[in-house]
């Protein structure tokens, strides 16, 4: 359950990214409320999975699935570029959380 916590919470860090440039510098009412609300929802289920993961632990997966996921769509919904730069800062990233995963006391 922990670690299905944990993996949500990097999923909705992956939606709140994308939920910041709609506010535009947070000035539009509906989507800042949007935004903030997402945000607590990410902290909440990081929180909730620290209660028996390790810290450190918990947010390298957390921000490692937030930067994967905002890479992903910003090369396939905003049509950010594609470089071997790019895709090998990837790889590198879901193999230091699986590397995390694996080794993590659980």
């Amino acid at each position: 359950m922990t670690w299905t916590l944990l993996i949500a919470a990097g999923l909705v860090e992956v939606v709140w990214s994308q939920s910041i440039k709609p506010t535009e510098g947070f000035t539009r009412p509906l989507p800042t409320a949007i935004s903030l609300v997402l945000m607590m929802g990410a902290v909440y289920l990081l929180s909730k999975s620290m209660e028996s993961l390790p810290v450190g632990t918990a947010y390298a997966v957390f921000t490692g699935i937030g930067a994967i996921g905002a890479i992903i769509l910003g090369i396939v919904v905003h049509k950010d570029p594609v470089s071997v730069g790019r895709i090998a800062a990837a790889a590198l990233i879901v193999g230091g959380v699986i590397l995390a995963r694996t080794t993590a006391a659980d």
